[in-house]
């Protein structure tokens, strides 16, 4: 798969980086750097694009101005591209109304497209979470979604002193968070590894903004902790100890009867 990167900032080289050290052998990562001063809406995109861009199959774009949403139309032709990711991780990069604007002018050229918010919802079927998830269906961003996206692990507890042992990522997010927490949570009691999975996560530091987002009435940040808290809750569900809260003053008593015959 030929993946064209569409970046203007360090958020973008963030993923750039983590996509090239473990990436599959058979997929290619071609970037392009947008410049970092650009309308809003971009009327000519002739006057900012390059004379060519590599052919690709599918586009990633994580610009870090409204601007380069814009030029994913444009982008997609000269590539050829078939499908887009574009995730919102910021709505003052890419806010929800040009998000419905580009994705209807994808869809006029045939190239299906997705916005997760925030990038690491993205599964296999659906992006987003809660009321706001949304199915999809595309091979290419489907196999995409194989290797990044919403985080999954393979948890190895130690039964005997109820430790994590060894955290496998079956599936990292695009910035590399998910590599980072499973590192961190070596050596974490499986009680203590849900709340410690939201720590690692924002010391990262997760790069989702920190602004309240009118789709899910809380932080982007905060919902993509708690995509990975409750992948990990899941993992370690089964080696938690069961706790017990008695209410002050409540005595248990315990009968033992003897039945004589």
């Amino acid at each position: 798969m030929r993946i064209l990167v569409v970046i203007n900032g360090d958020y973008g080289q963030r993923h750039v980086d983590n996509l090239r050290a473990h990436t599959p052998e058979n997929w290619s990562i071609a970037v392009w750097k947008a410049p970092r001063l650009l309308p809003p809406i971009v009327d000519d995109a002739d006057e900012f694009l390059p004379p060519q861009l590599p052919a690709s199959d599918l586009i990633l774009s994580l610009g870090e101005h409204p601007g380069v949403a814009t030029l994913l139309p444009d982008i997609a032709k000269m590539t050829g591209a078939r499908a887009v990711i574009a995730p919102i991780d910021s709505a003052a990069w890419l806010p929800n109304g040009l998000a419905r604007q580009v994705e209807g002018w994808l869809k006029r050229m045939e190239v299906v497209s997705v916005f997760p918010k925030p990038f690491c919802t993205l599964t296999e079927r659906t992006y987003n979470v809660i009321r706001n998830k949304k199915p999809y269906d595309h091979p290419l961003i489907a196999e995409f979604a194989r290797y990044f996206g919403r985080p999954r692990f393979e948890v190895h507890v130690d039964q005997t002193e109820g430790k994590i042992a060894s955290v496998a990522v079956l599936r990292d997010a695009c910035c590399g968070c998910a590599r980072f927490v499973a590192e961190k949570l070596v050596g974490i009691g499986a009680d203590d590894a849900e709340f410690q999975a939201g720590m690692f996560h924002h010391h990262y530091p997760c790069q989702a903004t920190m602004g309240v987002d009118s789709d899910y009435n809380d932080t982007l940040l905060h919902v993509s902790g708690n995509v990975f808290k409750d992948e990990i809750a899941e993992q370690v569900k089964p080696f938690r100890q069961i706790q017990y809260l008695v209410p002050a003053g409540r005595v248990e008593v315990t009968v033992h009867q003897e039945v004589s015959q």
